[in-house]
């Protein structure tokens, strides 16, 4: 197809008015995709001058996005759709064009470009770093570092072998470059151009010295020629003719970048390579050099930068944040500290604090776009960038490293910011300053909560200073009395008073007119519901707190709002079930509030997507909190339902986890599984097998649930055919060789799943399942897995002994299997504690698996193969028990210790705040509620989630123990009882059989064989008489009134 034609198909597929026009030519161009040498002309138009920009523009992003798709699939089998000669006239002139198209198009090229270097250099583009070096020389100079800024790029975050091809950039383009950068610095008056060749040279150094400083530059003379550059850039003045007014436009302006940049530099060349300490024994005297030679320079001409800001002018947010950073690296060193300290109390009190108050462009934004106020004070991002942040961080480490000499002087200035606030009259008192105060008191806590005399007078502090500006009447105060109070709320208040003011005062401000001043409030009753002991304090209130949380929520889209919240479900437990439900609902709104806001701005420091994930989790510990109350489960599941329908997909990766755990709790804690639920089968398992296959322990608890809770609709469905399905996902992953064992582990836990909870039913599936197991068993590699393969042999055994072994005898590996799981039950750790089966129920399992051997005929199992699996499984027995009393003995312990800390926790709280017996008895009681809220809590955790990883560590504590709400339907079957009942029917059966076994056994064995018997009878009756309990309680329990 003729340029001509193409240029008018892509200008109907995006500019036409007529739908069905439109729909035509994004046809033709899905079809054309394909054909040779479309790649080139949509790279023609893009480049051609005398097209119309708008076509030019819709060449430009199609040919970006099919680069980005296909030049180098991730899938290594899919067939290249980009023919090798398309690809080498695509290179060919890309390099000419990309720095020569207008500033709109340079964008596109340069993204495909960035994607075809990624893929391609070295290897497939050796002739590009020559390509560089000759226009580096011929006048091309914005070209070549363009594309060489590119280039070095790909290296910035590669360490070790992947950074080799550094080394020949930086042999081959760094003296050429110090040339170029050198005779830039000497042009009077120079342009903005200069700025953009300058700012490039300069990102090319930052991307190329990240990581590793490249051998090059330990030349001292060479890295003293690209220092010598760097101070000088660092040193001047940023000229002033041509600064954009606006602030925008100001701090993005050419020379500032160039700033901005050339600080970054020195500050990562000092943190990362010019520190003594930190350096390998071969790079201490490059560093000690940097120390002595640059470091002092560098922090003289920072401070004399930040000089600026005290005369009144102006420097970007990013810079002054980077020029405080150097500070505060600085302050740990003893030779940078004494340069420093002559003139620490101007940067201190007149430069750094300045920086720490309100000013008039939060004042612009507290009034203008409170939202947008709000979203850059709660945003990660925004911190790192910020002076104020950079500000408290050059406090704290100063007061850390510093702190003798320098905490008392800080905290008497800001007692005296705080005295003259207070002397002044309402018009003239220093609120900004008083604000600034309030925050440096607020992130010196940590501090302050620790070092006499300060911790002592931090609640007359708080009562004098910070509490009264809950009603001030300027807004900002009172954001910042709330989140000073939620710093402090931890501390032992010794008036309760002031702590009920405190938390009743954070309570009024989630109903404060400004925004901030709510979203702030939110944030501090975190802190006070998490410290608060007697929960009358928050209890009458409840339903109107969660109203106005939930207006909140209808707001602004944050996540400390949802951690609020979660606190509050965890502390009141059970109690939140009679909001449960609206609060799900809301949560619900929330959720896809924020998923839609997260989609539409496609950012990735969006807020929304942070906020969206903390409503999963706060519907979850719901769901965890009223777990005792099935019946909400079925009210609440039409509200949760699409949010799992729609986040079980692609859609929801970065959600995966958190769905997954909603649809456990939904799975175990409704009365029954509804068809509704039931759907969301297809989706796990296909995510599984597609994408997921991290996720396979976390999708493990829901399908197990979905087939011990709903066996019979697991058993009966042929539409979708749950059990066939089930196979064939296993199946594809167990036979799948790159897929490692770790990754596998839930596989053998579902089969095991299936055959405990669908005994005498699924015998069809004994076959496929024992051959899928012992494929894998042959090519498993970590002990764990081979563990837990063998454990679906004992399951299969219990299931059904005859039909089991005579599936293993077709296999012909029958000898195999057997020999390997003696040998595994034999082998020990250094400690003498078994390697294998390691946890009680897999010793369990064995055990049942191998006593089911026992009552078989003689024509199904040979003498010998009785003797040596008889042997094996009292061996299992005593371990079983043994571990059985280990544990036991263990809870016991456990429990005294748990009692014993709580009353000594109750004893140091008491001591601490200095109240008698009388608070004391109510700060026990209080402590047995929060108590009782917490075990509720893992008791509920446990009963869900009864999947631990195991491992290969010996030092690992948790082997030996499992959790104590792990439920399955061998937990009725008592092993002991089970292994005599066998030897029993074995002897009724066949007496001579059972004689010959007897006289095969060892004094030892037969001494074994009786007290496993002995203790068989013991549990017997322990059996009956917990059973007549259970009997005794049920008929003493009063029937709920329907």
């Amino acid at each position: 197809m003729d340029l001509p034609s193409l240029a008018l198909i892509l200008q109907a597929a995006v500019l036409s008015p007529v739908p069905d026009e439109r729909k035509a030519s994004e046809q033709q161009l899905n079809q054309l995709q394909n054909t040779p040498q479309h790649l080139v002309r949509l790279l023609q138009i893009a480049v051609d001058g005398n097209c119309d920009m708008a076509v030019r523009q819709i060449a430009s992003i199609q040919f970006k996005n099919f680069i980005a798709k296909n030049w180098s699939p991730e899938d290594s089998g899919e067939q290249q759709k980009i023919l090798q000669s398309d690809k080498e006239l695509v290179r060919d002139n890309i390099l000419v064009y990309v720095t020569q198209v207008p500033t709109l198009l340079r964008s596109q090229l340069g993204e495909s470009l960035k994607t075809i270097i990624y893929a391609d250099y070295p290897e497939q583009w050796p002739r590009l770093l020559d390509w560089v070096k000759f226009n580096l020389q011929n006048q091309q100079i914005y070209g070549a570092l363009f594309v060489l800024r590119i280039l070095s790029r790909k290296y910035e975050f590669k360490s070790d072998e992947d950074r080799t091809p550094v080394a020949r950039i930086v042999e081959e383009t760094f003296p050429q470059l110090l040339t170029i950068f050198n005779g830039l610095i000497q042009i009077p008056n120079p342009s903005l151009e200069i700025a953009e060749l300058m700012k490039l040279i300069c990102k090319i150094f930052w991307s190329s010295i990240y990581l590793e400083l490249p051998r090059q530059l330990f030349d001292l003379n060479v890295f003293n020629a690209w220092m010598v550059l760097f101070l000088s850039v660092s040193e001047r003045p940023v000229p002033v003719e041509g600064q954009p007014l606006d602030p925008e436009l100001r701090k993005s302006w050419g020379w500032w970048k160039v700033k901005k940049w050339t600080v970054h530099i020195l500050n990562r060349l000092y943190s990362r390579f010019g520190d003594p300490s930190l350096q390998s024994p071969e790079n201490k005297p490059f560093a000690q050099s940097f120390q002595n030679n640059y470091a002092g320079r560098i922090l003289e001409g920072h401070l004399n930068f930040l000089n600026t800001i005290r005369i009144g002018g102006y420097l970007p947010d990013r810079v002054t944040n980077l020029l405080l950073q150097y500070l505060s690296n600085s302050i740990s060193k003893k030779s940078m500290y004494k340069m420093l300290l002559p003139r620490l109390d101007v940067l201190l009190f007149e430069i750094v604090f300045p920086l720490m108050c309100f000013n008039d462009n939060d004042q612009k934004l507290w009034e203008e776009d409170p939202h947008e106020y709000v979203r850059k004070g709660y945003n990660i991002i925004e911190d790192l960038y910020s002076p104020r942040t950079a500000s408290m961080d050059f406090v704290n480490e100063l007061v850390r490293k510093r702190g003798k000499a320098n905490l008392p002087k800080f905290v008497q200035f800001v007692v005296g910011i705080f005295r003259s606030y207070d002397e002044a009259p309402a018009e003239r008192k220093p609120y900004r300053q008083k604000d600034g105060a309030m925050l440096a008191v607020g992130a010196l806590c940590d501090k302050l909560k620790q070092i006499d005399p300060y911790k002592s007078e931090l609640e007359r502090m708080l009562v004098q200073h910070i509490f009264p500006e809950f009603s001030s009447p300027v807004g900002h105060l009172r954001a910042k009395a709330a989140w000073v109070a939620g710093q402090y709320a931890h501390i032992n208040f010794s008036d309760q008073n002031n702590f009920r003011k405190a938390l009743h005062s954070v309570v009024s401000g989630l109903r404060d007119p400004d925004l901030p001043v709510r979203v702030d409030s939110v944030f501090a009753l975190r802190s006070f519901v998490e410290a608060c002991k007697d929960l009358n304090e928050i209890r009458p209130i409840l339903p109107q707190l969660l109203d106005e949380f939930f207006k909140l929520m209808n707001e602004v889209e944050n996540e400390d709002l949802v951690f609020t919240l979660e606190t509050i479900v965890d502390k009141f437990g059970e109690e939140m079930a009679p909001f449960a439900f609206g609060l799900c609902q809301n949560l619900a709104a929330a959720f896809w509030r924020c998923l839609n806001t997260s989609e539409a701005n496609d950012d990735s420091d969006d807020m929304g997507a942070f906020a969206a994930v903390g409503c999963l989790r706060a519907i979850s510990t719901i769901l965890e909190s009223v777990s005792s109350l099935p019946q909400l489960f079925v009210e609440i599941e039409p509200t949760i339902l699409p949010i799992m329908q729609k986040m079980l997909t692609t859609d929801g990766q970065e959600v995966f986890e958190e769905v997954l755990e909603i649809a456990s709790y939904m799975t175990f804690y409704s009365p029954t599984i509804s068809l509704d639920i039931w759907s969301l089968w297809p989706l796990m398992v296909e995510a599984l097998v597609d994408w997921a296959i991290d996720f396979f322990p976390n999708i493990l608890v829901p399908i197990d649930n979905f087939i011990s809770r709903g066996t019979a609709h697991f058993l009966t469905c042929k539409e979708p055919d749950y059990q066939q399905n089930l196979y064939n996902v296993l199946s594809t992953l167990m036979t799948d060789r790159n897929i490692e064992d770790s990754d596998i582990e839930s596989a053998p836990k579902l089969i095991e799943v299936v055959f405990q909870h669908c005994k005498g039913q699924v015998d069809q599936w004994i076959e496929p399942y024992l051959r899928l197991t012992i494929d894998r068993l042959q090519r498993a590699e970590t002990s764990y897995l081979k563990s837990l393969l063998i454990q679906v042999v004992a399951n299969m055994l219990y299931y059904n002994p005859g039909l089991t072994l005579g599936v293993l005898h077709n296999t012909g590996l029958i000898s195999k299997v057997f020999d390997l799981w003696f040998q595994m039950l034999q082998q020990k750790r250094k400690s003498g504690l078994p390697a294998n089966f390691k946890r009680e129920h897999a010793k369990k399992v064995c055990c049942l698996g191998l006593t089911s051997l026992l009552a078989l005929p003689g024509g199904q199992l040979p003498d010998e193969a009785l003797q040596r699996v008889f042997r094996a499984t009292l061996d299992l027995l005593v371990a079983y028990k043994n571990q059985l009393a280990e544990a036991e003995k263990e809870t016991e312990v456990d429990y005294e210790e748990e009692m014993n800390g709580l009353l000594s926790d109750d004893d140091e709280d008491d001591d601490d705040d200095g109240s008698g017996g009388e608070m004391g008895m109510d700060d026990a009681e209080d402590g047995d509620e929060a108590q009782s809220v917490k075990l509720q809590k893992l008791a509920a955790q446990a009963k869900v989630f009864r999947y631990d990883d195991d491992d290969d560590d010996d030092d690992s504590d948790d082997d030996f123990s499992d959790d104590d709400e792990f439920q399955s339907p061998i937990d009725d079957v008592d092993a002991f009882v089970f292994f005599v009942d066998a030897i029993r029917v074995m002897q009724a059966s066949d007496a001579q059989r059972f004689q010959n076994l007897n006289q095969s056994l060892d004094f030892t064995y037969q001494a074994i064989a009786n007290g496993v018997a002995q203790h068989a009878e013991l549990r017997r009756v322990e059996i009956e008489k917990e059973k007549q309990k259970k009997l005794a309680q049920a008929a003493s329990t009063p029937v709920a009134a329907q």
